[in-house]
């Protein structure tokens, strides 16, 4: 049955059309927003599998054609996807899978294509709401609607739903994902704004009168206060109640019959409990803080073989498959029961409680900067690269106008012998993007690369036990120090995880593999000292109340706190490794001897770049030379070379006596006077104050560019002349 439903709420205009296209999908939907459309699809195969986790796949794919436009490269079709892709595919997933019923293990394919693309559009939160959409419509028993939100903050406003100029303008960047009832997702950002300021120019005017004042960027660090940030997640929550309800409503209409799906709850063999709470319940414990050291559950399965090789477990058919799931569930009410009745953890912290911090800084001899950051059993190596402007790394998507670069970069790779695995390295996967991702949004605010620089962290982990995209954010802050870079604040991450029970509930610090994988939330806050740059989270159990929040997040700040105490500490102790650092250099010489430091046919500037292995970047305007190179010394040398070309073929000053009458040209009038043109090719000042015998507000109110003028010389010191104005002897035009 065709249906199509409009809807505007919070700045976005949906239309959701049903039953038009891709028909033979359980589910499938085409959504409008402004000139953006997309199409969703859910298929589900009609057989379960054995397995013990659901079969999701959740396909995100941008079609260049949307953009109306051809793939870049050598093959002209979409490849591989790219990082938004993959990101946005992880965002849908996350907000998704927590729909589907327990023992759901039937392969479902859910698949979002952008078929037309609005360059104001937000594609992430209309993809989610494409998915959604299709996912409650089809056959499949899932009957809630899932909605997505973007929160900005512009000017001190809170804005929902952005445009992409909005977000651009934003000091937030806020993703909600949830049902009406629920909150599933938190994605944050702060982000650091740039301001510009006209400041006078240390360098000479009289060189050039272009050079009295120059335009600088400055980047302005930005965190959000821990309870501004909570409300701000509360009344998104509401909207996306509202929405949700609102999809419900309308949507039903068009929804297939559900599916009389066999379903394989997880069960348990009574039987099975009875004897390990009997006679292995202190070995699973033992497991238990052993697992407390690693991510691997090597102690579990041998207790599971052992009770496999019982006579009572031959005697009553139990098999090893069986008697493994027992023995995890046994395991999880240990954990679980240990940390809501005794407040004490596997590895016996108390709740708050962070492990221990080791830092090692410029471990890595020949690398720019370097950090060795182990917590507990978790423990990153960030390497930090400080590369050209040309080492930025291109990408272009489909609301862009054309190739974007991106000057910091945060790279994350997770091995698989950092949990005792035997596989090889192999290419990053979504999980490696979505962390490496979270840890370059938590540093960027407090990271100001200059125009002609780009940075890169690389995070090796070396060892896991929980929380490696936080020791990232830790390690990767030093990294930066080590390679003496500037930051406007360190940052700190932590890993807040979650137990509940009825009414019963405890929020743990820096969780560990164990507590991640039994406990009930994964929420990763990072921050500086002043509030918090970057927020993840997903819950497991179906929503989480204000309250607790609001807790968890009070609780994660006082142990960011403790842990940038820590990093001080060894900030403090860095020894910058000065002979590894590349060096840049800016020397100012008269715009006329540039034409000899490049010499015929750039030879000069050649031989230069060849002896002292520099590059050499030259602004012919302003006489700006800037030299660049991984040798200070050379650099520092190849300055004092091109400063001697550059006055030997500098003309002979031309010198006036105080009290000499001349006569000049307007070249360019300022706010703060004008430079007039003298005999000889050289400039000088006439202040505005030496316009008149009168207060002059304006310099144009006198004289103008080009204006023929008589003036007298006041002083001249090297190249400065200062001038008064006698009269004006011819007006421009």
């Amino acid at each position: 049955m065709k249906c199509r439903f409009e809807f505007e709420m919070d700045n976005l205009k949906e239309i959701y059309e049903f039953g038009e296209v891709a028909r033979q999908a359980n589910g499938s939907v085409l959504l409008r927003s402004g000139k953006t459309v997309m199409l969703a699809t859910v298929v589900m195969e009609k057989e379960p599998v054995d397995e013990d986790f659901m079969p999701l796949t959740v396909q995100y794919i941008e079609k260049s054609y949307a953009a109306g436009k051809i793939p870049g490269g050598f093959v002209k079709r979409e490849q591989k996807p790219g990082d938004f892709e993959t990101l946005t595919a992880r965002v849908v997933d996350r907000a998704l899978r927590p729909l589907f019923p327990k023992g759901f293990l039937y392969p479902t394919v859910i698949t979002v294509m952008v078929l037309s693309a609005d360059k104001e559009s937000d594609l992430q939160v209309l993809a989610l709401k494409a998915a959604s959409a299709a996912l409650y419509i089809s056959d499949i028993p899932v009957r809630k609607a899932v909605s997505g939100i973007r929160v900005a903050k512009i000017d001190g406003q809170i804005v929902f739903n952005p445009t992409l100029s909005q977000q651009k303008e934003s000091t937030l960047d806020l993703y909600l994902a949830g049902t009406k009832e629920e909150l599933l997702m938190i994605e944050m950002a702060a982000i650091g704004t740039y301001r510009t300021e006209v400041v006078p120019t240390t360098l000479d005017p009289m060189m050039d009168p272009t050079l009295a004042e120059e335009v600088v960027t400055i980047k302005e660090p930005n965190a959000m206060n821990e309870e501004e940030l909570a409300g701000i997640i509360e009344q998104g929550k509401e909207l996306l109640s509202i929405e949700c309800a609102e999809y419900e409503k309308y949507f039903i209409e068009s929804a297939k019959p559900m599916l009389e799906l066999e379903l394989q709850p997880e069960t348990i063999n009574d039987e099975i409990w009875v004897y390990i709470d009997e006679i292995y319940a202190q070995a699973i414990k033992d497991a238990v803080n052993a697992m407390a050291k690693s991510e691997r559950n090597e102690q579990l399965k041998e207790i599971a073989k052992q009770i496999a090789e019982d006579e009572v477990a031959k005697e009553q058919g139990w098999e090893y498959e069986t008697i493994y799931k027992v023995v995890e569930k046994y395991k999880r009410m240990i954990v679980r029961k240990m940390i809501l009745e005794e407040g004490r953890r596997a590895d016996g912290r108390g709740l708050k409680d962070v492990r221990p911090i080791d830092i090692k800084t410029n471990i890595l001899p020949s690398a720019h900067g370097s950090c060795l950051f182990t917590r507990g059993e978790t423990q990153a190596l960030v390497v930090c690269t400080i590369g050209e402007k040309t080492d930025a790394q291109m990408f272009e998507t489909l609301t862009s106008s054309g190739p974007e670069y991106e000057h910091f970069m945060v790279h994350y790779n997770f091995p698989g012998f950092s949990v005792g695995e035997a596989k090889p390295i192999s290419a990053p996967g979504r999980r490696e993007l979505g962390h490496g991702n979270l840890a370059r949004r938590a540093l960027e605010p407090v990271v100001d690369v200059p125009q002609d620089k780009t940075y890169r962290l690389v995070s090796e982990i070396l060892e896991s036990n929980g929380s490696s995209s936080m020791a990232t954010v830790c390690g990767g802050a030093l990294a930066m120090r080590a390679a003496n870079i500037e930051l406007a604040d360190l940052v700190a991450g932590v890993a807040m995880g979650l137990v509940v029970e009825d009414e019963k509930y405890a929020i743990l610090t820096d969780i560990m593999g164990l507590e991640d994988h039994d406990g009930d939330m994964d929420f990763k806050v990072a921050g500086t000292h002043d509030g918090v740059t970057a927020m993840q989270m997903d819950i497991k159990l179906g929503g989480i109340k204000h309250e607790i929040l609001k807790e968890a997040l009070a609780q994660a700040k006082e142990a960011r706190l403790h842990i940038l105490d820590i990093m001080k500490k060894a900030e403090e102790k860095i020894v910058v490794n000065e002979e590894n650092l590349p060096s840049t250099e800016t020397i100012t010489v008269n715009p006329a001897s540039i034409v000899h430091i490049i010499g015929q046919a750039g030879k000069t500037i050649k031989e230069i770049i060849e002896k002292f292995e520099v590059s050499i970047d030259i602004d012919r305007e302003k006489g700006k030379v800037r030299v660049t190179g991984k040798n200070k010394p050379k650099v520092i040398a190849a300055c004092e070379h091109i400063q001697n070309i550059a006055n030997k073929q500098a003309p002979k000053p031309v010198t006036f006596e105080p009290g000499q009458i001349v006569k000049g040209r307007v070249k360019r009038t300022t706010t703060f006077g004008a430079f007039i043109e003298l005999p000889g090719g050289v400039d000088g000042l006439l202040h505005i104050s030496k316009l008149g015998p009168g207060r002059v507000s304006r310099v144009e109110d006198v004289v103008s560019e080009g204006d023929e003028v008589e003036v007298e010389v006041l002083s001249q010191k090297g190249h400065k002349i200062e001038l008064a104005l006698r009269q004006i002897l011819k007006r421009n035009g």
